[in-house]
């Protein structure tokens, strides 16, 4: 793991090279992609388009996030901007890196969840824009835009996760594939007829399941706060 560990911060060396302008902009994708805008943004855009594709969004991101913590209590994850110090390779090495406000996230980094919540939770809205636009269109190009522009916003978001040195390129690329595969298992099980009770009671189940499941590994002898 330390091989893979070093030649992210060397890739994050290099983007981190690149050009003022573009440091702003890596800054302005990590903030505008932070998971909660899936609830305050994306959620209330998609329920005006549709409701039922705002239902999915909304389950889907609710049932992601709560299986991205999950997924990082078992694969911990170190997060670049510690790993650098702890690990002793900036004593070692020379390291070219700059620190921002977002920079220092505490706790498991993998899998990334800028990556997993937001691809998770986009999967069906983009899926929804691009049967819209298959019916409006025969152009291939007009057909596949949205996924296009899903694609590119994964990685914009991995890339500017790395740039801040909040996760490492292997967690992005772990995020974006968890992401994406959530979404498409997901999307056909949405509960859209389902009362708010339900939604009431699946968040109340998460949320007791979490708490129990968090005291069962720390019986077990595993410090998940590390």
């Amino acid at each position: 793991m330390d091989a893979l560990h070093a030649a992210g911060i060397r890739f994050a060396e290099v983007l981190q090279s690149g050009p003022p302008w573009l440091e702003k902009f890596w800054i302005s994708v990590t903030s505008l992609a932070d998971p909660k805008c899936v609830f305050t943004i994306c959620f209330p855009l998609a329920y005006f388009l549709d409701r039922k594709v705002g239902v999915s969004v909304l389950w889907i991101g609710l049932v992601s996030e709560w299986l991205n913590v999950v997924l990082k209590w078992f694969l911990f994850g170190e997060r670049p901007f510690w790993w650098v110090h702890e690990s002793g390779f900036a004593s070692k090495e020379l390291v070219t890196l700059r620190q921002f406000p977002v920079s220092c996230e505490t706790g498991p980094g993998d899998p990334s969840g800028h990556c997993m919540i937001t691809g998770a939770a986009l999967w069906p809205l983009v899926t929804a824009l691009t049967a819209l636009a298959s019916r409006r269109s025969r152009s291939l190009a007009v057909k596949l835009s949205p996924f296009g522009a899903y694609a590119l916003l994964l990685l914009a978001v991995g890339l500017s996760r790395v740039f801040v040195l909040a996760h490492f390129p292997h967690q992005v690329v772990g995020g974006i594939l968890a992401g994406a595969a959530l979404g498409w298992g997901l999307q056909g099980r949405t509960p859209a007829t389902r009362t708010l009770g339900f939604f009431v009671a699946a968040a109340l189940a998460l949320l007791l399941g979490s708490l129990a499941l968090h005291s069962l590994v720390i019986a077990a002898g595993i410090d998940i706060d590390w």
